[in-house]
């Protein structure tokens, strides 16, 4: 067993025991919500249903608003889109990006095996977009874990948007893990909203979309360390950056705080539920905690609609 395999078994290993008995309970661990498959219509309800949800052919026949209800897949589907650009090979904390990219989309793949569900995954490397088929059990999973552990690391950026509309069309789970830096205007700063959005607005649209968002901690602020050379690792571009400037500091966190809310508020717009990950944090602790409150609220929903 090779040193790349042993990390792998040791992320299995971590994902397994610290999530096994935490998330069950619920059939999409997690994103619980609305399933898929066709289950007839009901009276629309004004301010808890949602228009993308309307029945039109039964509203037409009977002059009322109906919206389309479903029940969940007893098969679950989830397709994985995960960044591999360059972007992404920073980290300056106990990960790198990539790596934290890795470590997500094994929680997402053990939280969604069992029951015959299928795991597939496009991974998105400068220039090229490798497709891996979904296909069901922990050998696919650790197939695709280890493509993304080996991806060949380049120079250049990957289209987000590009790759968002290459996802099936097919109802189910999307999840997508990248740092949502591209499409962003000069330094995110811009009032155009992310290329990515439209692309993420149609697929949340008609799939279930999680938004894995992976950062570092020197993404948001500079220490003091003197001259700092800063490198681009997309497009090579190189700045010496004065760190012991406060004022300079303080421009760099208020910029980056920016640049993350228009992230933040791109991915609400778009219909998705925002899962941010750092470098810095416990990743396993944040999924745990992104999942108990998806599944408040939707406790919450179903007992003001008389579900519950």
């Amino acid at each position: 067993m090779n040193a790349d395999e042993r990390r792998l078994r040791r992320l299995e290993l971590v994902v397994t025991r610290r999530l096994d008995g935490l998330l069950h309970g619920s059939y999409l661990g997690l994103l619980p919500g609305l399933g898929s498959e066709p289950a007839g219509s009901r009276e629309y309800r004004p301010a808890e249903d949602e228009v993308r949800r309307m029945d039109w052919a039964v509203t037409a026949r009977t002059s009322v608003p109906h919206v389309r209800t479903v029940d969940a897949d007893r098969e679950l589907a989830t397709w994985v889109l995960v960044d591999a650009s360059a972007s992404m090979d920073f980290g300056t904390a106990e990960l790198e990006k990539r790596e934290l990219a890795v470590a997500a989309v094994a929680a997402v793949g053990f939280l969604t095996l069992g029951n015959g569900n299928r795991l597939g995954a496009f991974v998105m490397t400068p220039g090229d977009t490798r497709r891996f088929p979904a296909r069901p059990g922990r050998l696919p999973l650790m197939g695709i874990l280890r493509a993304l552990s080996e991806s060949p690391r380049a120079a250049g950026a990957a289209s987000l948007a590009e790759g968002m509309r290459k996802m099936p069309t097919k109802s189910g789970l999307v999840v997508i893990v990248s740092d949502f830096l591209d499409g962003l205007d000069e330094d995110g700063l811009g009032p155009k909203p992310p290329e990515w959005e439209q692309s993420l607005r149609r697929l949340a649209a008609r799939h279930q979309v999680l938004a894995i968002q992976v950062g570092d901690p020197r993404e948001q602020e500079l220490p003091d360390v003197g001259i700092l050379t800063l490198v681009d690792p997309e497009t090579g571009r190189r700045r010496e950056v004065p760190t012991a400037s406060r004022r300079l500091r303080e421009r760099y966190a208020a910029a980056a705080t920016h640049q993350q809310a228009t992230i933040a508020a791109a991915i609400r717009r778009a219909g998705a539920a925002h899962l941010p990950l750092r470098t810095d944090r416990d990743w396993i602790a944040d999924i745990v905690r992104h999942v108990h409150a998806r599944r408040r609220l939707s406790r919450a929903v179903n007992k003001k609609r008389g579900l519950s």
